[in-house]
């Protein structure tokens, strides 16, 4: 029974000990999933990828007529190379005929690619007992995979990174190894010539800048600094984010604030409650929201919040004046904060 765990994925994919059967690519990170279906391809090709004979079939396709899978593996490859058969979103439908070529799978490489797999899922079991088998979970990232694959890809491109980058990029990136690697081949791409990246570069590139600036927004209203307040929200403003939006997304950091100011009332400290909250605040903005909490007093935060619920209700009522609206709403509180 060959039932490989999450981290030995990677050694495994770097040194297949099985040259033919079937190889269960599985997991929520379809992104992964993906990529270890097309890295166990381009293994099982290298020796000769012109001759090597390459099949993709879409599971729709199987569900309809599994013995299609059968057919095509047993299918003598015209040029003499490698049988490779592919079938993406394969469920336990095939499960019949893979018991067909389970012991015996001719030389061919059967590389699937499903999505999340319970262990008692006919498939996943199926794979896993087979001796000519290989079950592979691909599982969303942790900091420390995340950490490791921006590592190895800016050294494989010789690129130096600023002592911070890693962690902006973690920060940034999400659970999807597909998007993660877009990114990051984004910005090999760009740091080509000059060979060296620095955070601000990595926001510039990475972030979601419509993100970015309503941070500010939330940031200046909560710590008083209008002037910064309004470069804020003209930016956000010009960039046609909607004002209906930075209302409820204010009302949100607002209500938060005031669920954290608990924490601190209750005798925690400002730093201790951010490092607990869930999710997690980027850290770029750790400092200014300690700045806030200290700030703000429990009282205070009700009317704040008190005075975007009004502003909501009355962007619903007259649309053509949510702009007005938020800004009078938004600088009222930024001048609360100031008095503070």
């Amino acid at each position: 029974m060959t039932a490989l765990k999450a981290h030995e994925v990677a050694r495994f994919l770097a040194r297949p000990d099985i040259s033919e059967g079937i190889f269960l690519a599985y997991g929520p990170d379809a992104g992964l999933v993906r990529e270890t279906g097309q890295r166990l391809i381009r293994h099982f090709s290298a020796d000769d990828p012109h001759s090597a004979s390459i099949v993709t079939l879409e599971g729709a396709e199987v569900d309809a007529d599994p013995s299609l899978l059968a057919v095509e593996a047993r299918t003598v490859s015209l040029f003499g190379g490698k049988r490779i058969i592919r079938v993406r979103g394969a469920t336990k439908s095939i499960v019949m005929t893979l018991t067909e070529l389970r012991d015996d799978p001719g030389g061919a490489a059967i590389v699937l690619e499903a999505g999340n797999l319970l262990p008692k899922d006919a498939l996943r079991a199926l794979v896993e007992a087979a001796k000519l088998g290989r079950a592979l979970p691909c599982y969303p990232d942790s900091d420390e995979t995340l950490n490791a694959l921006i590592r190895d890809t800016f050294a494989k491109e010789a690129i130096r990174v600023d002592a911070d980058v890693i962690s902006t990029l973690r920060d940034i990136l999400g659970n999807d190894r597909e998007i993660t690697r877009r990114e990051l081949e984004k910005l090999c791409l760009y740091a080509a010539t000059n060979k060296s990246l620095s955070r601000d570069e990595v926001l510039l590139l990475c972030a979601d800048n419509a993100a970015l600036v309503i941070d500010t927004i939330l940031d200046s209203t909560g710590a008083g600094h209008a002037e910064k307040l309004e470069l804020a929200l003209n930016r956000a403003l010009s960039s046609a984010v909607d004002p209906q939006r930075l209302l409820a997304t204010a009302t949100i950091h607002f209500a938060t604030l005031r669920r954290w100011r608990g924490e601190v009332d209750a005798g925690k400290s400002p730093r201790d409650v951010l490092a607990g909250a869930r999710p997690k605040p980027h850290f770029s903005r750790t400092s200014g929201l300690e700045q806030q909490l200290r700030l703000w007093s429990d009282s205070a935060l009700a009317s704040a919040s008190e005075r975007l619920l009004q502003a909501t209700a009355d962007s619903r009522r007259r649309p053509a004046l949510a702009e007005a609206s938020l800004r009078r709403a938004l600088l009222g509180i930024c001048m609360l904060a100031a008095t503070q």
